[in-house]
């Protein structure tokens, strides 16, 4: 089969490939045709080393597809039922999934420590999915937590973008932040994921909701998805002191990834608010805050992963809102692509040209 590989961490190309294996499929797993792929950011900084990824690997964790094949012991699903991938399932008996806190759960990410894939007559044979997933290809062997049902009114591109994008945004809003209506909120970073955070703070109920970006089609974008207003980088002070009053937003969201951006946001923010980071950064830039600020501007800083919360749950939200028109996810693709230009759209996430490409397997 084919599927798009990165040999070596670095590399800025991947290379389609017709002679890889999908390998592990045994009792607990699940054999799945991929349909639709999303390319998120969090593949190009797999790619680029930021987030830690065995090589070679195939990237991609934003897919969605039929099932082929299940193996002894799952009953969840069954050849021929439509699916989208979680990358991060709960396996429901950790600490973390008995609080209640599944998107903590680590059992998923253990798992991406072993091959998804092999090369008939490669070297080296093995390679890993990116996540323990690895979306583009044409198959993939996943847990059967990974595999999702999915309602048949879901076209299977929404479905990917559910899969990732879009939960982390919305839940970034509605779970982590838990934005309050008529509240002033900031934006700093509109692709996929930034512009699903303001579709969850206006389906919260923000009063403004200002995009922050550097490219301008992106800004464009964000104003589409609810934002009220739309400004570069170097416009933000200006809008903080315009409609705050300098005081300051009561939420701002970082979805970028960045120590420096998530310091700008830290300073956006109001005495008292709440910043939440959504970003997925690098393990040594750090962020810093002197304690004496953190103590007396008691404003809240609040990760999150994965939209902060039961991604099950998460996703029922999001087709029910997407059903209701109260949020828009066929707007969120703007570029469509065969997995033999996976290259070009690699190019159109890099440039900001793109919010989401599909990748069509």
């Amino acid at each position: 089969m084919r599927a798009a590989v990165q040999h070596e961490i670095g590399q800025d190309k991947l290379e389609v490939l017709d002679d890889v294996e999908a390998v592990g499929f045994g009792p607990g797993k699940v054999r799945l045709r991929v349909r639709a792929a999303g390319l998120c950011h969090s593949d190009l900084s797999a790619m680029s080393g930021v987030l830690p990824q065995p090589a070679p690997f195939v990237p991609g964790h934003e897919g969605a597809g039929e099932v082929l094949e299940v193996g002894d012991g799952v009953t969840g699903v069954k050849p021929g039922d439509r699916v989208l991938v979680c990358w991060l399932p709960s396996c429901g008996t950790c600490p973390s999934c008995r609080r209640g806190q599944t998107q903590l759960c680590l059992a998923g990410l253990a798992a991406a420590g072993a091959p998804n894939f092999r090369r008939a007559g490669g070297s080296p044979s093995d390679v890993f999915g990116f996540a323990g997933t690895g979306t583009f290809a044409e198959e993939v062997v996943v847990g059967a937590a990974c595999a999702v049902p999915i309602p048949d009114d879901v076209p299977y591109e929404i479905a990917a973008l559910i899969g990732c994008g879009v939960t982390t945004g919305l839940g970034a809003a509605l779970n982590t932040a838990r934005v309050a209506a008529g509240s002033s909120v900031a934006v700093i970073g509109c692709g996929g994921v930034g512009v699903n955070t303001i579709q969850g703070a206006r389906a919260a109920g923000a009063a403004q909701i200002v995009a922050v970006d550097p490219v301008a089609s992106r800004r464009d974008a964000a104003l589409r998805f609810g934002a009220t207003e739309a400004v570069a980088p170097e416009a933000l002070a200006d809008a903080k002191q315009r409609i705050t009053g300098g005081e300051g937003f009561d939420y701002v969201f970082e979805v970028v990834g960045k120590s420096a951006t998530a310091r700008t946001a830290y300073e956006t923010t109001r005495r008292g608010g709440t910043l939440c980071v959504v970003g997925a950064g690098a393990l040594d830039d750090n962020f810093q805050v002197s304690m004496f600020e953190l103590f007396f501007d008691e404003k809240r800083i609040l990760p999150s992963l994965y939209g902060g919360g039961d991604v099950l749950r998460s996703y029922e939200r999001a087709i029910a809102l997407w059903r209701a028109g109260r949020i828009d996810l066929a707007g969120l693709i703007t570029h469509r692509v065969p997995l033999a230009g996976i290259n070009d759209a690699l190019d159109q996430m890099r440039t900001g040209e793109a919010l989401r490409t599909c990748v069509e397997i």
